[in-house]
Order: structure tokens, then C-alpha cells, then sequence
């Protein structure tokens, strides 16, 4: 018998907590915004309420079942390492076939691993609308030790503009106040992308 949780596991164990289909709204949402197991177990009930269909009796549940869970062992997950612009290009390629501007953060660890992809904003980027709130809020939360912010542009062309230049330079000034360092701002085109980095804007 295998004692194991793993994301399947979760599925059936949220799924059957809440009487719905594993594969319903609820529990694809909750995925969609915790995809690691990790970030599931530290999930709250004030984060679970933000989530349609899911009420105080719900999100009681849910946290019931997940701290019964937490005293089983989780599989050790595989997470990928970015040590190049290059390699957050190949994570976030991805990004390149979205209708819309999608800002995006990666948190990191000490080793450079991705614990966790967050969209924070979709729409044109600008600096007073990107909040560094929203952009750190997941960064602190786990504890991470530097981070990886993203966009795409779905023109193709990856080439930076003023705006995007001004967030970054705003996200950097308080990445040192908090003591996460954002490490690049990655801006993915048509099987292209711009390391701002590269470009000595950070």
C-alpha cells in the first residue's frame, strides 16, 4: 500500500471533502493557484474564501483535510533550476501564446529552483498598476530567496519599452528593501526573448 500523497491524491481528497468532481471548477481552481503540494498545505481559509464556491463551512473542510494530510509523507517534487535568462526563457515559453500581457513572478530558492509561478497582472504593464505588493506578497510569504519577473508581448516583439523598464527598476529598488533580489525581468516574444538584465537595466 502506498502511504504517499501526491497530486492526485489531493485531487480525490479535495474533491471528496467538498462532494465535488475532481475534475469540477472548485478543485481545478484551487491547482490553478496552488500547483505544488507544498503551497497546498500551507493554503489558509482566508485565501480559500477568494475562490468561488467555496464559503466558511467549505474552507473550514478543506484546511481540516489538508492538515490530516500534512501528517503523511509528500513525495519529493522535481523543481526546475533557472541559472541563465536562458533558461527562464524555456520555463516560460509558454507565455508566448497568450492573446493578452500577462505579468508573471517565479520565486526562487537558495539553489535557483522555481518553488512557485504566480500571474500577478494581466493587461499593458504599467508602473502604477504593477503593485510591488501583489509582486512580493507570494515572494515573502514562502520565504523565497530571489525571484524572476516576467511578461510577454503578444506583438512578438520582445523588445522593452519605457514602462517596462520603469517597473523593473521599481521592482529592484524594493527587492532591496525587503531582501529578495529580483534576479531578472524576463520579457518573452514570438520564439524570442529580452533579458533586461542583459540589457543593464538591473
Amino acid at each position: 500500500m502506498n502511504n504517499t500523497f501526491d497530486k492526485v491524491t489531493f485531487k480525490l481528497l479535495l474533491a471528496t471533502t467538498m462532494r465535488e468532481k475532481e475534475d469540477g471548477y472548485v478543485v481545478s481552481e484551487i491547482f490553478n493557484r496552488y500547483p505544488s503540494i507544498q503551497e497546498l498545505l500551507e493554503v489558509t481559509e482566508e485565501e480559500l474564501l477568494t475562490i468561488k464556491g467555496i464559503g466558511k463551512v467549505k474552507a473550514k473542510q478543506i484546511v481540516a483535510a489538508l492538515k490530516l494530510a500534512r501528517m503523511q509523507p509528500t513525495p519529493v517534487e522535481e523543481r526546475f533550476t533557472i541559472r541563465s535568462p536562458e533558461d527562464a526563457y524555456t520555463f516560460l515559453k509558454d507565455m508566448q501564446y497568450l492573446t493578452q500581457e500577462h505579468f508573471v513572478v517565479l520565486g526562487l530558492n537558495t539553489k535557483n529552483e522555481v518553488l512557485f509561478r504566480e500571474t500577478v497582472f494581466i493587461g499593458s504593464l504599467n508602473a502604477s498598476i504593477v503593485h510591488p505588493r501583489e509582486t512580493f506578497k507570494h515572494l515573502i510569504r514562502r520565504s523565497c530567496a530571489s525571484a524572476i519577473v516576467a511578461h510577454n508581448h503578444p506583438s512578438g516583439n520582445p523588445q522593452p519599452s519605457r514602462e517596462d523598464i520603469e517597473v523593473t527598476k521599481r521592482l529592484n529598488e524594493v527587492g532591496k528593501v525587503v531582501g529578495i533580489e529580483i534576479l531578472d525581468h524576463v520579457i518573452v516574444g514570438q520564439e524570442q526573448y529580452i533579458s533586461l538584465k542583459e540589457k543593464g537595466y538591473l
